[in-house]
């Protein structure tokens, strides 16, 4: 069931108030619109009608997809300890409520920053696996080692014959991109699970940069 709330916002450029739809729960079996919508960044976005100014609203969310079998709650925040201890909460209830039981062969993602949200929805909506996905952007930004630290790497789009990255170095206030073959995708998804990876969750996971170099290690050890 998708779940919204009417706000009266003040622009933080100026100052004028204007009303917006939050939205705290999207179903996308129910809503198609609002998957569409939120998948083109509008949802929770506040646009000021009088100087165009725009913000993101700070309203966690949890986006719930059967037919992907992909369930995401997102908690804005930059606070690595606020981070981490919603993310605890969210599995130690989810634990207490019995639920996971009914979200078996689902894949459960737990996100904090909005970009990440948008590029998780799309690499589902292109019926990808995102931890093989994490996995090839570790890689493309190890061609450049000297400024992968300066680097972020998302997932752009599906060709049907390669997979596009949008590279955005902070130094150089650029944007890049990458083209990897579809079947190297197929290759390194298929590694990983020969390695042990599962394709689906067990519970709710972090799947970011961190997790990727863990199976990246692992994938590396099978050669």
């Amino acid at each position: 069931m998708s779940i919204n709330r009417k706000l009266s916002v003040r622009c933080p450029k100026c100052g004028a108030v204007s009303d917006i739809t939050v939205w705290s729960s999207i179903t996308a079996d129910d809503s198609p619109d609002l998957k569409k919508d939120l998948l083109s960044g509008r949802i929770n976005m506040f646009r000021c009608p009088d100087c165009e100014a725009v913000a993101l609203m700070p309203e966690p969310m949890l986006y719930s997809d059967s037919v992907k079998k992909l369930m995401i709650s997102f908690y804005p925040t930059n606070d690595p300890v606020q981070k981490q201890e919603r993310y605890e909460q969210i599995i130690r209830s989810s634990k207490e409520s019995g639920e996971l039981k009914a979200l078996d062969g689902w894949n459960l993602r737990f996100l904090t920053d909005h970009n990440e949200l948008l590029e998780k929805l799309l690499i589902f909506e292109n019926g990808l696996n995102d931890k093989a996905i994490e996995v090839i952007k570790l890689m493309i930004l190890s061609q450049d080692p000297d400024k992968s630290e300066s680097r972020i790497c998302r997932f752009g789009k599906d060709d049907g014959n390669a997979l596009e990255f949008m590279i955005h170095d902070f130094i150089e206030n650029m944007i890049y991109t990458s083209s990897v073959p579809k079947d190297s995708y197929e290759q390194v998804y298929t590694s990983l699970i020969q390695s042990g990876m599962k394709p689906y969750s067990f519970d709710w996971e972090m799947v970011d940069a961190s997790y990727a170099t863990r199976l990246l290690n692992g994938f590396n050890n099978n050669f």
